[in-house]
């Protein structure tokens, strides 16, 4: 088992992650990856001090990044309506640089058993339950599901 010092050196914080692609970004000379770059950092400095912090933790790192998930894809559509690939093709890069830090999503048959175990914990039976039990899988799945997911799939079991 590794202790906190270890993990420390092991795994960065996702802050810090960010920061080191962007300086590679700039040894690289690839502009629109620091730009993009250079933005999250802006928008995660944004949210420390709105805070009062001076490092965020990885679940408020992923809450900022999915944030601006959701702001591109809205452009993506928004591109892909009005035919614009120029915009389109920048917007498919930010994408898959923000995607590089997110974890990876939990299935649905994952995030199904979750709400069981959870339906279960909380001694949920009605629909009156549905707050208590999407708050309870929120805080367990943490920034690896969407919230309309999880309210989805939650009144689907609650309902039968």
């Amino acid at each position: 088992m590794l202790t906190l010092i270890e993990c420390v050196i092991i795994k960065p914080m996702l802050e810090e992650r960010i920061y080191k692609d962007y300086l590679q970004a700039l040894k690289d000379k690839d502009r629109h990856r620091v730009e993009f770059l250079s933005f999250i950092r802006a928008e995660l400095k944004n949210v420390a001090i709105e805070l009062k912090k001076d490092k965020l933790q990885d679940n408020q790192v992923w809450e900022v990044l999915k944030r601006q998930k959701k702001r591109l894809c809205e452009i993506r559509e928004s591109a892909l309506s009005s035919n614009r690939s120029d915009i389109l093709t920048a917007v498919e890069e930010e994408l898959a640089i923000l995607n590089s830090y997110l974890p990876q999503p939990l299935s649905e048959t994952e995030l199904s058993t979750i709400i069981d175990e959870v339906i279960s914990q909380v001694g949920a039976t009605s629909l009156r339950d549905v707050g208590r039990v999407i708050k309870a899988v929120l805080e367990k799945v943490g920034a690896r599901t969407e919230a309309k997911e999880v309210s989805r799939l939650v009144k689907e079991k609650l309902k039968s």
